[in-house]
């Protein structure tokens, strides 16, 4: 029958294997969230430099980085570098070596549009007040920063959650390795499992994003 698809869930341990590849998901993320942040932070001054060899240097790696497809880097980090050095890198490494890249390159973006869009006025005022180039920075730019990069950063982390579903084609068994999986045990038994296992799917990814989504639209609007 077509609703017989959803018994496969409450099938032994499956939604419990569900829900430790979603955290598979959420812990290669989180962690290239965590270190994208302060690498992004330093990489988007490093993009505001009036240093011409800087800002070409800054250019080339982040446009780089937003042309190559994420399963490309994923392909060449695990695939490729590994066995051309002959590194032991694991898959989980590998991803999160290659997420926070990408984390750093669009955060860096971010920050380096953040504080460019602070007026000049605000540093005329500062310094009109005695305070020197650190205070400046510390006391006056950076908390306006920090407010325009909150939501941004949110919505990143969301992307970053999403995107990270191209994990499995390295191997690592997440949430859409598990479902996939449990629909193969189980095709002749439940045809329909798929229907109901990637619905459960898209629902953990919906109840995982959602609420860092709301939080970045109302901090938008109450800092608007």
């Amino acid at each position: 029958m077509a609703g017989s698809g959803i018994n496969v869930l409450f099938m032994g341990k499956n939604f419990l294997r569900l829900l430790e590849g979603l955290w598979v998901t959420m812990r290669i993320s989180l962690v290239s969230v965590v270190l994208s942040i302060p690498l992004g932070i330093l990489f988007g001054m490093f993009l505001t430099l009036k240093n011409p060899l800087s800002r070409a240097l800054g250019r080339v790696y982040l446009e780089c980085i937003r042309i190559m497809p994420q399963l490309v880097l994923l392909f060449i980090a695990y695939f490729g570098v590994t066995r051309a050095f002959g590194w032991n890198l694991s898959a989980e490494l590998s991803a999160v070596i290659v997420f926070t890249l990408w984390g750093t390159a669009e955060m860096g973006d971010l920050v380096r549009g953040a504080l460019v869009s602070i007026p000049a006025h605000q540093y005329d005022s500062a310094a009109a007040l005695g305070m020197n180039r650190g205070q400046t920075f510390l006391w006056v730019i950076l908390p306006q920063t920090l407010r325009r990069l909150v939501p941004l950063t949110i919505n990143l982390t969301t992307r970053m959650i999403k995107t990270t579903s191209l994990v499995v084609l390295i191997g690592i068994t997440e949430v859409l390795k598990v479902g996939k999986q449990i629909i193969d045990a189980n095709r002749f038994d439940y045809p329909t499992a798929a229907l109901w296992v990637y619905g459960v799917i898209f629902l953990l990814y919906f109840l995982a994003c959602w609420p860092i989504s709301s939080l970045a639209k109302k901090l938008e609007q109450r800092w608007r």
